[in-house]
């Protein structure tokens, strides 16, 4: 299992964070789409560091279009020499009409035709292809040579798709190149319901898991001492009844016989109970969803847990010091 560390926040900070990140023995680092552009650090950290996979983890793909983010991760792929791997996710309904303003419907359907819309584009560019996609949600038939990149020597950028539900969770096995779990995932969904989603994806497509790789984000409950651990055990615990109160990720609770739980996070947190949500997750929900370990322990817990269902792991621990950061990386290998 390889480890992805963090590199989010002030962009003039991003250089340095990427070079230790490198340093540290990380094989990528990550980005999110939350209060930053995703885009823009991964570009900085290309230009500073020589190695490091660079991965999206997510950018949400329906805010965007097929055709402006084909062009965006060819540039990063390009810019890179090859390490860009771009991350999508859907986001939920919400947030797509009523923050970005775009059209939703049919999701998994609709980011089938989406990463395949980017791949016609793809070929079009690196293959010479005609373009010519006409599909449900997507149209692109224009393509003039002023506009076809020539920097194709690294290839088409690799495809990583997120996904909560079955049904995202097949599209991406059958046409990303990659998985990314949501933190909001135990190893018993992983088991029952995310890898026979995805080994249903790839017979589609005509692979195995063999051909396809999986990244989890894990949340890690440790701390250095006392008054540390609870601070972590409390933001985890928010963290995780903040996810609980969305609709769509309730077939995680449904699997452990949690299901009721999720109406009830949700009518508090449109009461603004934040801190009471958190103190709704009980012990055995918290170890269901997190190691909850010793910090010298959690590497070793991790690739117990989780090593062999998934091929990375998306890190947002500091376990304190860089010799400790250094040895958890180390333990996964």
């Amino acid at each position: 299992m390889h480890a992805y560390g963090t590199l989010m926040g002030d962009l003039r900070q991003i250089p340095d964070r990427a070079r230790e990140v490198e340093s540290l023995g990380y094989r990528g680092g990550m980005t999110a789409e939350m209060n930053n552009d995703p885009f823009l650090p991964l570009t900085l950290a290309a230009e500073h560091t020589e190695a490091l996979q660079l991965i999206t983890g997510i950018a949400v793909a329906f805010a965007r279009n097929p055709m402006t983010l084909a062009q965006t991760a060819h540039d990063l792929n390009s810019f890179s020499g090859g390490r860009f791997l771009l991350g999508l996710g859907s986001q939920i309904q919400p947030h797509i009409t009523k923050r970005f303003n775009m059209p939703w419907s049919k999701p998994a359907a609709r980011m089938r035709e989406f990463i395949l819309a980017m791949r016609a584009i793809w070929d079009t560019w690196y293959d010479g292809k005609p373009l010519d996609f006409r599909g449900e949600f997507y149209r692109h038939t224009l393509m003039t040579p002023m506009f076809t990149p020539t920097n194709t020597q690294h290839g088409r950028p690799r495809v990583m798709l997120a996904g909560v539900g079955p049904l995202m969770t097949e599209v991406a096995g059958e046409v990303a190149d990659g998985f990314i779990a949501h933190g909001f995932t135990t190893p018993r969904y992983l088991k029952e319901v995310t890898i026979p989603a995805l080994e249903r994806g790839l017979a589609t497509s005509g692979r195995t898991l063999e051909d396809f790789e999986i990244i989890c984000p894990v949340m890690i409950v440790a701390g250095q001492d006392e008054q540390a651990y609870q601070a972590q055990r409390d933001s985890v615990s928010k963290q995780l009844a903040f996810y609980g109160s969305t609709p769509a990720y309730k077939p995680v609770l449904d699997v452990h016989g949690w299901g009721d739980l999720q109406p009830e996070l949700n009518r508090m947190s449109k009461r603004g109970l934040w801190t009471e949500m958190g103190e709704c997750i009980t012990d055995e929900i918290l170890e269901a969803f997190s190691v909850d370990v010793a910090p010298e322990r959690v590497g070793e817990t991790l690739k117990a847990r989780y090593g062999e269902m998934i091929d990375g792991w998306m890190s947002t621990y500091n376990p304190g010091d860089r010799d400790a950061e250094i040895q958890l990386i180390e333990s996964l290998r």
